[in-house]
C-alpha cells in the first residue's frame, strides 16, 4: 500500500477492491490451462499486441513485459506473478510498471476458478466460474466509481475473451 507521510501522520492511499465473475461453458481443466500460462497472457487477453517473459516457467516473482494494442490507454505494462496454486486454481499477479501505472497503481489481481458441482444443460458440461478480484489505488484525479468502471471494463473484456477461447477449445 502506498502511503503519504504528512506532519508525522501516515495517511494511506485510497484503494478500492472489487470482483468480476463470469461462468464459462468449459471444464475447469481447460480454463485453468489458459489462466496458468503467466508467460503467455496473449493466449486469452485481447488487449495484448505482444508479451515477453524473462522465464518460460511459472516461477513466483516472474515478470512479463506486455505491449498493448493500438488504442489501449497504455502502450506497455510489467506484471509480476505473486502466487500460483494449481491445487486450488488460484493465480495472483501485480502490475509493477509500465506507462499506465498512474491509472493502475498498486493493482493486484486474484483469479480463482470453481467448477460447477453438476453438469449443466448446455452440452452436458460442467461450467467453470471465474472470479477476478482486484485491489487498486484510486488516482488523485478520480474517484472509486470511475476507477471501478475503468478496471471492471478491462477485466470483463479479458474474462469474455477467456470464455471465447476456452469454449472454442471444447466446441
Amino acid at each position: 500500500m502506498t502511503a503519504l507521510l504528512t506532519k508525522n501522520v501516515l495517511i494511506p492511499s485510497i484503494q478500492c477492491s472489487f470482483s468480476v465473475e463470469l461462468a464459462i461453458n468449459a471444464p475447469l481443466e481447460v480454463v485453468w490451462s489458459l489462466i496458468r500460462q503467466f508467460h503467455n497472457p496473449k493466449a486469452y487477453k485481447m488487449f495484448i499486441s505482444s508479451s515477453a517473459s524473462r522465464s518460460s516457467s511459472n516461477t513466483l516473482g516472474s515478470l512479463r513485459n506486455i505491449t498493448h494494442i493500438t488504442g489501449f490507454p497504455a502502450t506497455t505494462s510489467i506484471e509480476r506473478l505473486d502466487e500460483l496454486h494449481d491445487d486450488i486454481h488460484v493465480m495472483v499477479f501485480s502490475l509493477v510498471g509500465g506507462d499506465h501505472s498512474h491509472r493502475l497503481v498498486n493493482y493486484q489481481g486474484t483469479i480463482s476458478l470453481l467448477e460447477e458441482a453438476k453438469a449443466n444443460v448446455f452440452g452436458g458440461l460442467r461450467r467453470t466460474f471465474v472470479t477476478e478480484k482486484y485491489t487498486v489505488d484510486v488516482p488523485k484525479d478520480s474517484n472509486k466509481e470511475d476507477t471501478r468502471f475503468f478496471v471492471d471494463t478491462l477485466v470483463k473484456f479479458n474474462l469474455r475473451s477467456l470464455a471465447q477461447v476456452a469454449e472454442h477449445i471444447i466446441f
